[in-house]
């Protein structure tokens, strides 16, 4: 692994940051970041686009789960989400920037690009993407579940490191739009001779899988496991990957 790669799975990182709803810190906001690098853990962050391009940090394709607006990012200024407050605590929405200079490589970073799934894979935010992290001075990565994203970054900054997101595919709301072929690519990581990801992030539930398994033991691919909630799942993750995306515990804390 290179020194960024070694540095993203050295700590157990914190899922949209170490967040708690009961306490007001809401997943991916500048406190919940806050909270994660004041515990030394890494940090994975969502970004979606928005209609001017820019990247929000925040998981949700709308608005209505977790702030007090409503409607579907993509279809909203960056100007105009800056403003808007969560439902609960004193956060505001922010921008990938703006966690940038929270940071400050105190701790390393996985940018999570949710996609859209369109045909053109969002290329021009991809790549708006990447350039922020390769020009960002801590250690940071991306990561999508989308392969063609991952093949676009792979094309435009083939030194961000990036991964490749997946789970068992199965039959579902999610993968209503793939067949029963395109689900099996995506849940043994056929596509890696295209996307050729530096790292895995797999879904806890749907481990073993061969296809990560191969790609872990045989070519070294280090497999982050997300997300990790119960000590069941720590034990699994322990087997089968190499780190662990947490939440709802503090791993420091609590004993296998």
């Amino acid at each position: 692994m290179t020194p960024d790669l070694e540095a993203v799975f050295a700590r157990p990182i914190a899922h949209r940051g170490y967040h708690n709803t009961d306490d007001g810190v809401i997943e991916n906001t500048p406190s919940a970041i806050q909270q994660a690098v004041d515990r030394n853990f890494s940090i994975e962050v969502d970004v979606q686009e928005t209609a001017d391009g820019e990247a929000l940090v925040f998981h949700d394709y709308t608005l209505d789960r977790l702030t007090e607006s409503s409607g579907r990012v993509i279809e909203r200024q960056a100007c105009d989400l800056l403003g808007t407050h969560m439902k609960t605590g004193t956060d505001r929405l922010w921008l990938l920037r703006d966690l940038f200079d929270l940071v400050d490589g105190k701790v390393p970073l996985v940018i999570e690009i949710k996609s859209l799934l369109r045909r053109d894979a969002q290329g021009a935010f991809v790549r708006h993407v990447a350039d922020q992290v390769a020009d960002y001075k801590g250690p940071a990565c991306i990561k999508s579940f989308d392969p063609d994203m991952l093949s676009i970054a792979r094309a435009h900054r083939p030194h961000v490191l990036r991964g490749i997101v997946a789970d068992g595919a199965e039959p579902g709301p999610e993968y209503a739009r793939f067949s029963r072929v395109d689900r099996f690519i995506l849940r043994h990581i056929l596509h890696a001779p295209r996307t050729r990801p530096h790292f895995i992030s797999y879904g806890v539930r749907d481990l073993p899988r061969a296809g990560p398994g191969f790609l872990r033991s045989v070519f070294k691919v280090p497999l982050m496991c997300w997300t990790v909630r119960t000590r069941e799942q720590r034990e699994t993750a322990r087997r089968h990957a190499d780190q662990i995306v947490f939440e709802g515990f503090d791993p420091d804390r609590v004993p296998l």
